[in-house]
């Protein structure tokens, strides 16, 4: 005689018990995976190098309206290798005999910063020196026009950049000259706006405004062809926009911040670790689940519950939270009796009680609303004419 043995079961039982365990162990897996996707992510993107962009006005690596980004780009493509600095000393080494020497600014250059800036064999092209041209070439003369409004000029003048570029928008501050070697453009009597001469060996040119070699403006008119033809005639090209650090006296180096008494690679390690706790806390968080109901140990009696909650309120003399429970209940069950919202107020209840009682609402009011019992006897008094009022009102 044979038997079965019950191993099947037992195996398929151990098999359903070992189903949620898999599935847990697989979603702990997958969330491992992201986490470690997600760290390798921003660990390529924290050592991936920054677009070196910045704002400055006139800058070659700009790209805001008034950058020079574009017009960089051009001269690059073109052949021509573009040095930028900030620095009045790396401009001045770099500024050699063939190249050519753009200054963007002199809103923050002295007189001997322009020795320096002139004492260099390259080509010049200075935008808008103002007073101190005439350190670069004693031949120029600053003017200004009296309202100072921009306003566009032809070129007037035989120099073939300036016949390129057609005309010039500019106004304020100019130049003028007696000197025949000074070739003076986009003006008239008052002043131009671009002057070109030749002073000890090489080129100088003078523009009163920038605006020809901005990203805004750069493809208007003859703006293009000017700023190319005047930054592109040597194969190198110094760009050097002065910064507040090339003024006279200023010699010492701001104080170092938090920031520069930490080493480099802390925040790139604070960000690794901040992903990890979030991480961490995501996996290892509890979620809230549906809610379940919960057998309570024992049950309670409504009636029984009531007697509990008077006997506390006679224990601790709270004869007005008794008397403001009794006539909340009272108010309730009349306007629940009425047919009246839950939402009616104190005054729509008095009055239906009013009508339904035959008690004036004065009497009403007083009952419902009136001032709190002070003693046993006072809520003993109360309970009765609430339980009087209640047997009075009826369905009208």
């Amino acid at each position: 005689m044979t038997t079965t043995s019950p191993a099947p079961a037992s195996t398929s039982t151990s098999t359903s018990s070992d189903a949620p365990q898999r599935a847990r162990r697989r979603t702990v897996t997958r969330r491992v995976v992201l986490g470690l996707a997600l760290l390798a992510l921003l660990a390529l993107v924290s050592v991936l190098p920054e677009p070196r962009t910045t704002r400055d006005p006139l800058a070659p690596d700009s790209t805001s309206a008034d950058g020079s980004r574009a017009l960089a780009q051009i001269l690059g493509r073109q052949g021509v290798t573009i040095h930028h600095t900030t620095s009045l000393p790396e401009a001045v080494e770099l500024a050699r005999a063939g190249t050519t020497l753009f200054v963007t600014s002199h809103d923050v250059l002295w007189t001997e910063h322009v020795d320096e800036l002139a004492a260099t064999r390259a080509d010049l092209v200075l935008v808008d020196p103002h007073w101190l041209v005439d350190g670069y070439a004693a031949t120029i003369e600053h003017t200004s026009t009296w309202n100072g409004a921009l306003d566009t000029y032809p070129a007037g003048c035989t120099d073939p950049d300036a016949q390129v570029a057609g005309e010039l928008t500019w106004g304020g501050s100019g130049f003028a000259s007696d000197d025949p070697d000074v070739t003076l453009c986009f003006g008239d009597e008052d002043g131009a706006g671009m002057a070109v001469t030749v002073a000890d060996g090489r080129r100088v040119t003078a523009i009163a405004t920038g605006a020809p070699f901005t990203n805004e403006v750069l493809d208007d008119g003859g703006n293009a062809a000017l700023a190319l033809r005047l930054l592109g005639k040597n194969p190198v090209l110094v760009w050097y926009n002065p910064t507040t650090a090339d003024l006279r006296g200023v010699t010492s180096e701001p104080a170092p911040g938090l920031g520069d008494l930490l080493p480099p690679w802390f925040g790139f390690v604070a960000i690794q670790l901040g992903v990890l706790v979030v991480f961490l806390a995501l996996w290892q968080g509890r979620r809230l689940g549906p809610l379940v109901t919960e057998p309570l140990p024992v049950v309670v009696q409504a009636a029984e519950a009531t007697r509990g909650r008077g006997r506390l309120y006679r224990r601790a003399r709270s004869h007005g939270h008794a008397g403001a429970a009794l006539r909340a209940a009272t108010a309730s069950r009349c306007a629940q009796r009425l047919g009246l919202p839950r939402s009616a107020g104190a005054e729509a209840v008095i009055d239906a009680i009013s009508y339904a009682s035959g008690r004036s609402p004065a009497e009403v009011s007083h009952l419902l609303y009136g001032p709190p019992p002070t003693s046993d006897t006072g809520l003993t008094h109360l309970a009765r004419e609430l339980d009087r009022l209640e047997s009075e009102v009826h369905r009208p």
